[in-house]
């Protein structure tokens, strides 16, 4: 059996030729271009991804001044706050700032005791015990000078007794509890830090 090509009609042999070509067409379209599509559907989505992140954060690098600005505002709040309620207990500090206080109201201060801390969920209240000699008009001066000092410091447990012999600038003597705090804030994160 003697199979050639020349032996059929010319139609035949040209449809022979177009179904030969039909079917490496048919190959090629399955082996090359339908893998190549999908790939680059995939990399069309990766790309749109890319894009979308892009976009993002040429949003947010717009807003990066901004978000530095409040940074600053906020971090300059944050240390105007501290003079409010320290982040840490000093005494040396504390007693030179009382005992201006009493020296501009013209008392004097006979005794300073700190007392232990008592901690609180962000903060510590720091009690003082303090003796003072002055007079009541002296006194009034002195709460209202601490009213307005920058720290916090609530005065309590105010006990005055007149003296039995009192003198022109000391009729009273007052003991009362100074209470200050101490933010426990910063301390936290530093101890995560440590773990």
């Amino acid at each position: 059996m003697d199979l050639s090509l020349n032996k059929l009609p010319w139609h035949a042999q040209v449809g022979m030729f177009v179904a030969l070509a039909l079917a490496m067409v048919g190959v090629f379209y399955q082996v090359y271009v339908v893998p190549t599509k999908a790939e680059m559907a995939t990399r069309e989505t990766t790309l749109n991804g890319l894009r979308a992140d892009i976009a993002k954060g040429s949003s947010t690098a717009a807003q990066l001044n901004q978000f530095r600005q409040q940074v600053a505002e906020l971090e300059g709040r944050l240390e105007s706050l501290k003079a409010v309620l320290p982040e840490r207990k000093d005494v040396a500090d504390l007693l030179r700032r009382i005992q201006t206080l009493a020296t501009q109201s013209n008392l004097a201060i006979r005794g300073f005791k700190p007392e232990p801390s008592v901690t609180k969920q962000l903060h510590a209240e720091w009690p003082i015990k303090l003796q003072l000699d002055g007079t009541y008009h002296n006194l009034a001066m002195f709460f209202d000078r601490v009213s307005k000092f920058s720290r916090i410091i609530n005065v309590s447990a105010i006990s005055i007794h007149g003296k039995e012999k009192p003198l022109a600038d000391s009729t009273i003597a007052v003991d009362c509890t100074a209470t200050t705090f101490v933010l426990l804030e910063a301390a936290k994160p530093a101890a995560g830090k440590a773990n």
